[in-house]
C-alpha cells in the first residue's frame, strides 16, 4: 500500500468541512472564539471632535500672532460639553476627551499657556486642527472591522464593545474526544508494571485542542481487547463529538485493534499511512458526522500528527480562515543528512540572528519516543521526501510550536 504524501493527507483531513453552526455569546464569553459572520460598528467613534490633551479650544486666528491674551468663558471636561458657541477673543478650558465646542478649531496645550484669574495667556501659535481627534477618526457607524473567520483576541473585544456590542455571533466550540489505547498505559501517578509505561499523550491532546477552541472529552484509557476498543468508539459518537481522536493500536502488530474496531462500526476510512516522519501509521476517517484521526501511540508521533492535523481540522470545523499553521524561513544551525521518501519534520530548537531571521538547531535525538526532547524544541524542521543533504547555514522551513 503506497503512503499518502503529507499534503494530499492534510486536505483531506479538511476536505468538505463545514463549520459548526452558530451561536451567540456574550463578549465576557468571546475569547478565542471564531466570528461566523461579519460585524459592524454601531456607531461613529469619537462621534463628535474630541480634546487630545488638556488645554484650551481656541480660534486659531485668535492666536495667530502670540502671546495672546483670551477671556475664559467656560470649561469642559469628559462627558460635559459646552452648550454655547465660542466667539472671537474667548477661549474655553478643555480637558481630554472634551467635545470641541462650535466655534473652536484648534487646542492650545496647558503647557503652553499662563494663566491670570479669568485671562489666558497663549505663548505659542495655534494651528488649525492641533490636537483634536476628528469625529470617526476611529471608525463611522456601519464600518465592518471584524470579519468573519477571526478569532476573537482582547483587543477585538475592546472593539467590539467600543462599536456598542454586548453579544457576538460566534461558531460553536468543537468537541473532540480522545481515547487512549494500549494494556501497556498506567494512568499518572501510578505505578507501573512490567513493561507498562505512563499514559501522557492525552495530555498534549487535549491542551492543544482546548488551545485551539475546542472542548477536550476525556475517554480515558482502553485496554487492546476489540470489544472494550469499539464500545469506546461509541461512546465518543454518543456524546456528541465532532472529532475522535485514538493514540495508539493504529500500525498493523497483532494488537493494534484500532482500525479493526473502526471498521467493524462502519467508519469510511480515506487513508491509512502516510509518508511522514514522525507519524507514519496514521488513519483518518468518518463515521456519520464525526470525523476519526487515529494517530500512532508514540508520544512524540501522537503530538507532532496532533499538530499537523487534529488542530487544522478544529479549525474548519471553529469556520477559521487561517487553517494551516503558516511556514516560515530559517537557517539551519547544523548540517542534515539527505531524506528519504517521507516528509520530516524534526524537533529543533531555535535562536535568533542579529537580523531576526531564526536558527533553527535539530535536537540531537529524534526518536519519536522522547518527550524531554519535544519539550525542549521551540519549532519543527520540515524536510520534504527525498530533500538532499543540507550544510549548515543552509536556508530551510520551520513550524513554530505552540508557546
Amino acid at each position: 500500500m503506497a503512503l499518502m504524501p503529507v499534503a494530499d493527507a492534510l486536505a483531506a483531513v479538511v476536505s468538505g468541512v463545514d463549520p459548526l453552526p452558530e451561536e451567540s455569546v456574550t463578549l465576557e464569553q468571546g475569547y478565542h472564539r471564531v466570528l461566523a459572520r461579519d460585524v459592524a460598528a454601531r456607531r461613529t467613534q469619537p462621534p463628535n471632535p474630541m480634546s487630545a490633551m488638556d488645554g484650551y479650544a481656541v480660534r486659531a486666528a485668535d492666536v495667530a500672532t502670540v502671546p495672546a491674551r483670551l477671556t475664559v468663558t467656560g470649561e469642559i471636561a469628559a462627558g460635559r460639553p459646552f452648550t454655547g458657541t465660542l466667539q472671537q477673543g474667548n477661549a474655553i478650558r478643555i480637558f481630554t476627551g472634551g467635545v470641541i465646542p462650535d466655534g473652536a478649531d484648534a487646542v492650545v496645550i496647558q503647557e503652553d499657556t499662563d494663566r491670570d484669574g479669568d485671562i489666558v495667556i497663549v505663548n505659542e501659535r495655534a494651528v488649525a486642527a492641533r490636537h483634536i481627534r476628528p469625529a470617526g477618526v476611529d471608525f463611522r457607524e456601519g464600518d465592518v472591522l471584524l470579519h468573519r473567520g477571526a478569532r476573537l483576541t482582547d483587543r477585538a473585544l475592546s472593539l467590539a464593545a467600543s462599536m456598542n456590542h454586548t453579544t457576538l455571533p460566534v461558531r460553536q466550540r468543537p468537541k473532540v474526544a480522545i481515547l487512549a489505547t494500549g494494556d501497556e498505559l498506567v494512568a499518572a501517578g501510578g505505578a507501573p508494571g512490567p513493561g507498562q509505561i505512563i499514559s501522557s499523550n492525552a495530555y498534549a491532546l487535549q491542551a492543544l485542542a482546548r488551545a485551539e477552541g475546542a472542548e477536550a472529552i476525556d475517554l480515558g484509557t482502553v485496554g487492546d481487547t476489540l470489544e472494550a476498543t469499539t464500545a469506546a468508539v461509541r461512546r465518543a459518537r454518543d456524546s456528541g463529538a465532532d472529532i475522535l481522536v485514538t493514540t495508539g493500536g493504529a500500525s498493523v502488530g497483532d494488537h493494534d485493534l484500532v482500525k479493526s474496531a473502526l471498521d467493524a462500526e462502519g467508519v469510511e476510512m480515506a487513508f491509512w499511512k502516510i509518508a511522514l516522519r514522525p507519524g507514519k501509521p496514521m488513519m483518518h476517517g468518518r463515521l456519520g458526522s464525526m470525523r476519526i484521526l487515529g494517530l500512532p501511540g508514540n508520544p512524540v508521533s501522537s503530538y507532532v500528527c496532533g499538530f499537523l492535523f487534529m488542530a487544522p481540522l478544529i479549525r474548519a470545523l471553529s469556520g477559521r480562515s487561517d487553517i494551516h499553521p503558516p511556514l516560515e524561513a530559517a537557517l539551519l544551525g547544523g548540517p542534515l543528512p539527505e531524506n528519504d521518501q517521507r516528509q520530516d519534520y524534526l524537533r529543533a530548537r531555535l535562536e535568533l540572528r542579529s537580523d531576526g531571521l531564526p536558527i533553527a538547531t535539530a535536537v540531537s535525538k529524534q526518536d519519536s519516543s522522547l518527550l524531554g526532547n519535544l519539550s525542549a524544541a521551540q519549532a519543527l524542521i520540515v524536510r520534504p521526501p527525498f530533500a538532499a543533504a543540507a550544510a549548515a547555514g543552509s536556508s530551510c522551513f520551520i513550524l513554530k510550536l505552540p508557546l
